[in-house]
């Protein structure tokens, strides 16, 4: 007498089953390439924001570090003709140089590099103490993140009080 064998009682996926898994898993796929672009392009953002940060605030430990001098730091402009003009002192036209070499440096990363540096006397609120406001500015046109994007100006802009010595 041969044995039968009923398979009634089958366990495994059906070919639906299977369809509907691999659509769950390309959705998530697409969703994951999709965070992909966007992760790339606020990293470039960091790095931009990063970089610009640095030189604005080298800039601002220069002139802190020469106070007695920050008013030979008034109306720089790194775009102008002469943004350091030959009537600074020695020390802070060197600074101004500096600073300038090194925005013309980041150009290769960023587009239309511009800093500034403005110097008020803060006159009547602190007479006795010959303060200063000093606003380091550095501008520059941001990064595109596609073919479609605007590019846009941006600006890190450094506000201090200086006391000379």
């Amino acid at each position: 007498m041969a044995m039968t064998i009923r398979l009634d009682d089958q366990s495994g996926f059906t070919l639906i089953e299977g369809l509907v898994a691999t659509a769950i898993l390309g959705v998530g796929v697409l969703a994951l390439a999709g965070m992909q672009a966007i992760a790339l392009a606020r990293n470039v953002d960091a790095n931009e924001l990063t970089r610009v940060t640095n030189l604005a605030s080298d800039m601002t430990e220069r002139i802190q570090y020469n106070r007695q001098n920050v008013d030979a730091y008034a109306n720089i402009d790194t775009t102008a003709s002469t943004p350091c003009p030959s009537t600074m002192p020695i020390g802070s036209r060197g600074d101004c140089q500096q600073w300038k070499a090194l925005l013309e440096d980041v150009t290769g990363h960023l587009e239309n590099v511009r800093g500034t540096v403005s110097v008020t006397n803060m006159g009547p609120t602190s007479p006795s103490l010959n303060q200063r406001q000093v606003i380091v500015a550095v501008t520059w046109l941001g990064s595109t993140k596609s073919e479609t994007s605007i590019k846009r100006t941006k600006t890190v802009t450094m506000r201090t009080v200086i006391a000379p010595e």
